[in-house]
């Protein structure tokens, strides 16, 4: 959690977890968001997403990020 906070900090931090499934790297990645009061961006994949959705989802994260200025994680799961 450490470490994944103290990436998060940093400028233009970015991490890339890997482990088994069920290790807790979706659940670690939310406490640091949580600690480093940042806010967690989140896709939810169905069967009718699609590139519109996806370009709609990138673009609410950017404005998040660079218009507001807010501390965002974008978080992408193996599964989505």
């Amino acid at each position: 959690v450490c470490r994944v906070a103290r990436v998060l900090q940093m400028p233009r931090g970015n991490v890339l977890l890997a482990g088994v499934g069920g290790s807790g790297r979706q659940s670690v990645t939310r406490l640091a968001a949580h600690i480093c009061d940042m806010d967690v961006f989140s896709i939810e994949v169905s069967k009718s997403y699609s590139m519109a959705d996806w370009r709609e989802d990138l673009k609410t994260v950017l404005r998040l990020a660079g218009v507001q200025g807010k501390g965002t994680v974008f978080l992408f799961a193996d599964t989505q």
